[in-house]
């Protein structure tokens, strides 16, 4: 297949459009999505549909060698072969002079490992429906004969329906008989097998292990073999040196130990872990809400009344374990798991301050440009959510604000948080001790004030659709759902300079009055998002910007950042707003 690139230029911007010639096929490029390997991704329109895709771009002078050619042939060769419903389509390929272009399905909301970095462990709920997902999809490669060999959290893609869709085959290879066994050294440390570290030949039993140290990461929260070092990470996967802490429950641990046996004979095909107690007495919701990539779902007595042989737990990196409900009207109420406590907050804030003591330490780069920093956008790290619009009225009331997917709430001078959903009717609301209630906004719960609170609340949401434009880009209202539940204003102050806003979730947004640009910073992902004056957001690693330098821009609201990073730590009111 054959294609041109051309670039057509207007007054307000230029436009990258890829032609596939053979197809008769035009694209529009737009926005990076993320690189690794050898490829870059970019968000494509398809000119003649108007459908949004993923484009996989890698440059022929990175396929210089006859191998790293015959790895690209058999790439697309495996991956267009597959047609599954968790497995990341493959549209189209064609190619130019310059580059070889892959169409794809575009995955809005990323993979597991950004679910990973902000969550580290998940529910079980939450593990089964991803895992039965996975599952499915293992079994559809091994029927095909196709071994992925690269199963990991970053491989694994979520579509806007929070659908699982296993991508990447740059490491994946087809069998051409039964009972081959491949000798290629290849994986990520993590997650490669032993038989692979000990040239023994490999099958389609790699791809188990790789599942089984996915289900580990995901219910403990760190890979079972890591270390700080390959060497150690290799002996630990050799010596089968791992343990599994005791909050996992016994089923999930039972099916653990089977999928990371040393001997691959041993450990149980795709099929087979359908079959296991884990899966077949647990509770898997039918959906999850997009909410759970940043905070724990929230679970009624349903569940309870489901998960029959073990009461539920609910274990996210704050949560050691939650009792389950066991009527109606407790059901609505989960205790102490939300609005972080003191010091959890403090460690999320000690964390971003050295992240970004390192970056000052590097200073800044004269010879920053346009070009460099689209060289160190990271889009993979940009924020869910953050505060799209805010009003101050805290002289009476609290603070009002709404979310950058259209959840409204309101900090209370009381310290109570209420937040109302984009849809207009679930209601979320949390008392100063941590408690919360969820419930329609038609049927409020019967506690002191709160009727009160959501008339308070509607006049906020009044005031700011009126008046207040919104902060960064426009975005799609989020799913709702009654599982979701969404980050939270913990405290807040203002300044001369800006107004400083810390969501319960770790993430401190900054909002500078003169110029109003805003700075985002997630300690859990290490990044920094900047919204310019034109509304524009780049994000960026504070690891990339630490080794490589940033704008003299960037650096001055870091600077303030840190500073007020210690005003916050040093203040005695560490939730509501600060003095």
């Amino acid at each position: 297949m054959s294609s041109r690139t051309t670039t057509s230029s207007s007054a307000a911007a230029e436009h990258v459009i890829l032609e596939d010639t053979k197809n008769k096929k035009k694209y529009k490029k737009g926005k990076f999505l993320g690189k690794g390997g050898f490829a870059k991704c970019f968000e494509v329109t398809c000119m003649s549909t108007g459908k949004i895709m993923a484009a996989k771009i890698v440059s022929k002078s990175l396929l210089t060698k006859p191998h790293q050619r015959e790895k690209m042939s058999q790439e697309i060769r495996i991956h267009r072969s597959l047609t599954h419903k968790h497995i990341v389509n493959f549209i189209s390929y064609f190619e130019d002079p310059d580059n070889v272009y892959m169409i794809l399905e575009l995955c809005g909301k990323k993979s597991l490992m950004e679910l990973h970095k902000r969550r580290k462990a998940v529910t079980e709920p939450e593990a089964r429906y991803i895992l039965l997902q996975l599952l499915d999809a293992a079994i559809h490669l091994h029927k095909n004969k196709v071994i992925h060999r690269d199963l990991k959290l970053g491989n694994l893609f979520i579509n806007d329906n929070m659908e699982l869709k296993l991508g990447d085959f740059g490491l994946a290879t087809r069998l051409d008989f039964d009972g081959e066994r491949k000798r290629t050294l290849c994986g990520t440390p993590n997650y490669i097998a032993p038989e692979v570290l000990n040239k023994l030949g490999h099958s389609y039993e790699v791809d188990m292990w790789s599942i089984g140290c996915i289900m580990f990461t995901l219910l403990v929260g760190k890979p079972p073999f890591e270390t700080t070092s390959l060497k150690d990470t290799y002996n630990k996967i050799k010596r089968n040196d791992y343990f599994v802490p005791p909050r996992v429950s016994t089923n999930a641990q039972m099916l653990i130990v089977k999928l990371l046996r040393p001997d691959p004979s041993q450990r149980p095909t795709a099929e087979q872990c359908l079959r296991e107690d884990f899966f077949t007495t647990g509770y898997t919701p039918k959906s999850l809400p997009v909410s759970c990539l940043m905070m724990p779902p929230h679970f009624d007595t349903n569940i309870t009344r489901m998960e029959a042989r073990k009461p539920l737990r609910e274990m996210g990196p704050n949560t050691p374990g939650q009792k389950t409900a066991t009527n109606a009207a407790s059901a609505k109420l989960t205790e102490n798991n939300h609005v972080q406590s003191l010091d959890n907050a403090n460690m999320n804030l000690v964390d971003l301050r050295q992240q970004i003591t390192d970056v000052l330490k590097r200073g800044v780069r004269n010879d920053w440009t346009a070009d460099l920093e689209d060289d160190l956008d990271h889009p993979m790290s940009a924020p869910l959510v953050w505060i799209s619009k805010w009003v101050d009225y805290s002289d009476k009331y609290g603070l009002g604000y709404q979310l950058c997917n259209d959840t409204a709430g309101v900090l209370y001078n009381d310290s109570t948080r209420l937040l109302l959903a984009a849809d207009n009717e679930n209601l979320q609301y949390i008392e100063r001790d941590g408690k919360e209630y969820f419930y329609k906004k038609s049927n409020p719960p019967s506690i002191d004030g709160v009727r009160k609170k959501i008339q308070l609340l509607r006049h906020f949401m009044d005031y700011m659709k009126d008046h207040l434009l919104t902060t960064g880009e426009t975005k799609q209202p989020l799913d709702i759902d009654n599982l979701a539940r969404w980050p939270c204003l913990h405290s807040w102050f203002r300044t001369s300079a800006g107004i400083i806003l810390f969501l319960n979730n770790g993430t401190l947004q900054i909002n500078f009055f003169t110029d109003h640009t805003k700075v985002i910073l997630c300690p859990k992902l290490s990044a920094v998002s900047y919204i310019n004056q034109k509304r524009q957001m780049k994000t960026f690693t504070l690891d990339q910007l630490g080794e490589k330098g940033c704008s003299q821009e960037l650096h001055t609201r870091l600077q303030y950042a840190h500073s007020m990073i210690g005003r916050m730590l040093s203040s005695e009111t560490a939730v509501g707003k600060l003095a």
